[in-house]
Formats: structure tokens, C-alpha cells, sequence
């Protein structure tokens, strides 16, 4: 399943360049530079709603009823 987020790309201190993923709190890593930062926060989203998904079916009771949303979101 293909999903599209918004990253945000800072420099911060020393040249490295922080990525933050707004839609996704805790989505948040660093890089050397900005392709480094972009591989980074690839993995780092992908890590975050596989954790989401897994505590979710942990958390889940066994009676719960599982479907797909689809919403539209406005663009930035």
C-alpha cells in the first residue's frame, strides 16, 4: 500500500538537516545531508506505522471490526 506525506526538511546546527514528518508525530530523524535526511525519514516513517499497526493489533479485543478509511486531504 502506497501512502504520500509531507516531510519538512531544517538545517540545523553543524550543517545536518532535520526531517519531520508533520501528519505523523514522532516521525522525526536527521541526516548529514539532504539525501541522507530523506532516507532517513523513509525508514523512519515506515518504522513508526509498522509499530502502529503491531500495538494496534496487540491492543485490539477480539470482537473488534477492522475496515479501510479512505479520506481527502487539502494539499499544503
Amino acid at each position: 500500500m502506497k501512502r504520500e506525506y509531507t516531510v519538512l526538511y531544517q538545517p540545523i546546527e553543524d550543517g545536518w538537516i532535520m526531517a519531520t514528518v508533520p501528519d505523523l508525530p514522532g516521525a522525526v530523524t536527521q541526516g548529514k545531508n539532504l539525501s541522507e535526511a530523506r532516507s532517513m525519514i523513509k525508514e523512519a516513517v515506515e518504522l513508526l506505522l509498522l509499530s502502529y499497526r503491531e500495538n494496534a493489533a496487540k491492543d485490539a479485543p477480539g470482537n473488534a471490526i477492522w475496515e479501510k478509511l479512505t479520506v481527502d486531504v487539502p494539499a499544503a
